[in-house]
C-alpha cells in the first residue's frame, strides 16, 4: 500500500505519503490564495522525500470539504485526474474528519467539536464522539446560532479559534487546518479494517461537499435577446 493524500479545502495546501503503517513524508503550506500553484510542487516534494515515484502510488486519498468552492476543487480535480491517469482508486474523506483525527492525536479527548472558517462570518463544523466517530452531518452556521450547542465543548480548528468567544472549549494548538498526514492515516486504518477493500471502508466519492448555494445565479428578470 502506498497512499498519496491531499487536501485543499482549508487555507492549507497539504500533501502526505503513507505506506499503510506510517507517514513517509508530508508537506503543509498555508496560503488561501495559491492552492493551484502550490499543490503539484508539494506532491513532487513529498514523493522525492520518500524516494518514491507517482507510479508507485496504489491509491489517492482526498479531502472532500466542506470548504470554499475554488480551493476545494483544486485538490479534488487533481486527485481524480491522477487516479484516472494511473488507474488507481480515489478515496474521499470529509476534511473535518481528518482534522478530528489529528486533534485526537494531539491529545483532544472526545466528545469534541471541529470547526473551520467558512468566511461570511460562518463556520463549517461537526460534532465527534471520538477521533473516528462523527455525530451527524457537517453543517455551516453562524457561530451565534450554535452557541448553546458548542459552549464549553472541547473544540479544534481555525473556526473555533476565530470564534473562541462562542467555542469556549477551544484548545490552542494544532491542528488549525486540514492535515493530509491525518487523512492518510485515517484512510489506512479504514482500508486495513476492511481487509484492503476500499468499497467496504466507508469512503466518500471524490466529489466536493458544498453546504451553500452557489454565488453565481441567473438574474431574476433575465431576458433572452434573439438576433433578428
Amino acid at each position: 500500500m502506498l497512499l498519496l493524500a491531499l487536501d485543499t479545502a482549508t487555507p492549507a495546501v497539504t500533501v502526505a505519503l503513507h505506506d499503510g503503517r506510517r507517514v513517509l513524508a508530508a508537506a503543509d503550506e498555508v496560503d488561501a490564495r495559491r492552492h493551484g500553484e502550490l499543490l503539484l510542487p508539494a506532491v513532487d516534494r513529498v514523493l522525492a522525500e520518500a524516494g518514491a515515484a507517482l507510479g508507485d502510488v496504489t491509491g489517492i486519498v482526498v479531502g472532500t470539504g466542506p470548504g470554499p468552492y475554488t480551493g476545494l476543487r483544486v485538490g479534488l480535480m487533481t486527485a481524480v485526474t491522477v487516479g484516472a491517469a494511473r488507474d488507481i482508486p480515489v478515496h474521499g474523506l470529509c476534511t473535518l474528519d481528518g482534522i478530528a483525527y489529528a486533534a485526537a492525536g494531539a491529545g483532544l479527548d472526545g466528545p469534541f467539536v471541529v470547526a473551520t472558517d467558512a468566511r461570511r462570518k460562518e463556520v463549517y463544523w461537526a460534532r465527534y464522539a471520538d477521533a473516528r466517530t462523527r455525530l451527524g452531518e457537517p453543517a455551516v452556521d453562524r457561530p451565534a446560532d450554535i452557541a448553546e450547542i458548542v459552549a464549553d465543548v472541547p473544540a479544534a480548528g481555525a473556526g473555533a479559534k476565530l470564534y473562541a468567544d462562542v467555542f469556549t472549549g477551544f484548545r490552542p494548538g494544532p491542528p488549525e487546518h486540514a492535515s493530509a498526514a491525518a487523512l492518510a492515516a485515517l484512510a489506512a486504518e479504514k482500508l486495513a479494517a476492511a481487509g484492503g477493500d476500499g468499497d467496504g471502508a466507508g469512503f466518500l466519492p471524490p466529489l466536493p461537499l458544498y453546504l451553500r448555494r452557489p454565488d453565481a445565479r441567473v438574474p431574476a428578470n433575465y431576458k433572452v435577446v434573439l438576433p433578428r
